[in-house]
């Protein structure tokens, strides 16, 4: 299937992307799932190699390629530690993406060579504690008080932002006294008025970090201000529909790094005189998790090969992320049955893929938004 979508360079970048994550990532997968550890060593390794900037232009620091090759990174490394997948996933599709999208020439120029080199890490908050699923209902607010913003607030689940050099975010535009819709800013680390919670304390992307962003009367500049006042919502919901793709990469990768640890037990694994794998309530086990896995690269490739022809992706993206991120959570479940009582032993990591493959089904939209809007999308066509 791959031959439909994949150039020789992407292949060339999967197999770079594949020894990295077997040499190296793995070394540190273990160790920062039991301790929550930022995965940094590993970030170290995949700036060298270019992987943090993998779809931006050149001319910024990028990788020149597309997002394809984003999402076949991401399903690589995800293959071996989800939570570093999902440093990289949230740094680029959303801790970047923003300002290659929407920012002027001259933010582009100043963020964008750091984060895509890896010298500077990004950050996405979008998500308050009355704003997840509902975001149009922001509380946090930036008031424009002459040459700057005053911003008061509070940001959840935020990821990356105990490291971030920058983080986007949205809030609410005041202008004398009157409300002017979400906008989207930029604030850079150690701004004053900014602060950073601790960590939270996940069921599973445990290396991934994860935090609360507080904004007390944080002053930011002018300059700031990403992209058009007042479209700060559209612009995250455009950001939301590409990092969809990724996050279902991002489940690929889980999936297919549990199946295959399945797999190998099935070889190795005998039961009454042969191998596990000749029974066909094992068997027909793997069939299945196979057949849901090919199915997903269908769709999250797909996807991908739509945004980097820039066609319509609102109804393909969503599919991807519901239907990967839902495998996702199947294929680590019937993974930890193959193994049956070690599948329960972390030694044996397919409960740190169960546990990493929860989230999945809730960042970047639940499966329930998820359906709504592919229900939307199919519905506003019928012409019956």
């Amino acid at each position: 299937m791959e031959e439909k979508y994949f150039s020789e360079e992407h292949y060339l970048l999967r197999d770079m992307v594949k020894d990295l994550a077997n040499n190296d990532i793995a070394k540190f997968a273990h160790e920062i799932d039991e301790t929550g550890k930022y995965p940094m060593d590993s970030i170290k390794k995949m700036s060298e190699l270019g992987l943090m900037g993998i779809p931006w232009d050149e001319n910024y620091g990028g990788y020149g390629m597309d997002t394809l090759a984003l999402v076949i990174a991401i399903e690589e490394i995800g293959k071996i530690c989800p939570s570093t997948a999902a440093t990289m996933m949230a740094h680029t599709s959303l801790g970047t993406a923003p300002i290659y999208l929407f920012g002027t020439e001259e933010q582009k120029k100043k963020y964008i060579p750091k984060l895509a080199s890896g010298q500077m890490i990004g950050a996405f908050g979008l998500t308050e504690p009355n704003a997840g699923s509902d975001a149009g209902n922001t509380q946090t607010t930036a008031e424009f008080n002459g040459n700057k913003f005053i911003v008061n607030g509070q940001k959840v689940f935020c990821t990356n932002a105990g490291y971030a050099g920058i983080i986007i975010f949205t809030a609410k535009l005041i202008e004398n006294g009157e409300e002017k819709g979400v906008s989207a800013f930029i604030v850079e680390a150690g701004s004053e008025g900014l602060s950073i919670g601790k960590p939270e304390k996940k069921m599973g992307w445990r290396g991934s970090d994860t935090r609360s962003v507080y904004f007390n009367n944080m002053e930011i500049p002018k300059e700031n201000l990403l992209g058009k006042a007042h479209k700060g919502f559209k612009q995250f919901l455009k950001t939301l529909t590409g990092g969809r793709i990724t996050i279902g990469a991002l489940a690929l990768g889980t999936a297919g790094g549990a199946y295959e640890l399945a797999l190998k037990y099935s070889k190795e694994r005998e039961a009454f005189g042969k191998q596990i794998n000749h029974f066909q309530s094992i068997s027909f086990k793997l069939a299945e998790m196979a057949t849901r896995i090919e199915a997903s690269k269908h769709f999250v490739y797909h996807a991908a090969w739509r945004k980097d022809n820039d066609l319509d992706l609102i109804k393909e993206a969503a599919m991807a992320k519901l239907y990967s991120s839902e495998t996702a959570m199947y294929v680590t479940t019937e993974a930890i049955q193959v193994l049956g009582g070690y599948g329960y032993i972390k030694e044996y990591n397919v409960e740190r893929f169960f546990r990493d493959a929860k989230i999945l089904e809730i960042g970047e939209g639940t499966s329930e938004i998820q359906r709504i809007i592919i229900s939307r999308e199919i519905l506003k066509n019928i012409n019956i």
